[in-house]
């Protein structure tokens, strides 16, 4: 395992608690029943939050380093699988509840991975959207994203609340609640969960806002209709 996909587990594990607790409020507890699928998946934050209340839990991710760190301690009822967001091997219907957390910001386009969470969802499922905003002053998202492509070069462009409730009803979505979070951010332990070191990494530093900087990440939870 690589010093950034360790760091990105470490976080991952600190956040963990947290997480399933915000999953189980948002989203209720299946009982143990169903299928989830964690789309975007990573280390497979939101598959672990969610296994405890579900049958089965799939995890998919392009990333194969990323899969081998989510498929180390991971629950006995997930497995994680390599796969396209936005061209999902699954059919029309197959999950209960699908996750999809701060994926959205990588991807070109971002409308075709929500067009692809809905498909995959059956009528009445739900669907858990959270990403990191953009700002309503389009100056200031074309700045911040400045910064976030050069700490992260598979950062794309933030989307502002608008864009992402836009795609949602695109889809025949109902949001059934949001809630936006202000997140502080350390700027060294971002660094190094982007495998950043030296000459690279002071310059990065350089273009943050801060050390400890804010951001607003949006949670969506949104029902299929039918």
């Amino acid at each position: 395992m690589t010093d950034a996909v360790e760091a990105r587990k470490a976080l991952q594990r600190q956040r963990a608690a947290d997480l399933e607790a915000k999953v189980r409020r948002l989203l209720g507890a299946p009982g143990g029943e169903g299928r989830a699928l964690d789309v975007g998946c990573g280390a497979g934050a939101f598959a672990y939050a969610v296994a405890p209340h579900v049958a089965e839990v799939i995890g998919i991710d392009g990333d194969e380093a990323l899969l081998a760190a989510a498929r180390d301690g991971a629950p006995p009822n997930a497995t994680f699988v390599l796969g396209d967001a936005a061209a999902l091997p699954f059919g029309y219907g197959e999950f209960d509840v699908v996750g999809c957390l701060r994926l959205l910001h990588h991807v070109r386009r971002p409308e075709l991975v929500v067009a692809e969470l809905a498909r995959v969802t059956r009528p009445g499922g739900r669907i858990l959207l959270v990403d990191q905003l953009g700002d309503i002053d389009p100056m200031v998202s074309l700045e911040l994203d400045r910064f976030e492509r050069s700490r992260d070069p598979s950062h794309t462009r933030l989307l502002p609340d608008a864009d992402i409730r836009g795609f949602l009803d695109a889809n025949d979505l109902v949001v059934l609640s949001n809630e936006i979070e202000h997140e502080r951010r350390d700027l060294e332990q971002f660094l190094d969960i982007a495998g950043l070191e030296g000459d690279e990494r002071e310059r990065v530093r350089r273009m943050a806002p801060a050390p400890v900087y804010e951001i607003e990440v949006g949670w969506y939870v949104a029902r299929k209709r039918g």
